[in-house]
């Protein structure tokens, strides 16, 4: 291999590297005016509406016990138990008149 070769020029027979330039950071991240995305957009989804997402914290020990629960109803064949239908059936099955304050 020669020391006399261009910059972006490979070995003979190889042509140019493409990637030896920064052209191709510049045109494809830095161009002035119009961003391109590297990957083509996708038609947005609509969102479900019948629930949503939510984040919420719990003490390790109620999460764990809730896990515990779940594992259990799949054990008894339960086969579709999950946390949130747990909470599920606990909100609908719950005496607010019996709840302590501070809880």
């Amino acid at each position: 291999m020669s020391d006399e070769r261009e910059e972006g020029k490979t070995a003979e027979g190889l042509g140019d590297n493409p990637l030896s330039s920064d052209e191709l950071l510049r045109d494809t991240f830095f161009a002035e005016g119009k961003r391109r995305s590297p990957r083509p957009e996708r038609p947005s989804k609509a969102k479900p509406t019948h629930y949503k997402v939510i984040s919420i914290s719990m003490y390790r020990e109620d999460l764990e016990r809730l896990d515990a629960m779940v594992a259990e109803l799949k054990r008894r064949g339960h086969t579709k138990a999950n946390k949130s239908s747990l909470i599920r059936y606990a909100l609908d099955h719950v005496d607010l008149d019996a709840v302590p304050r501070g809880y």
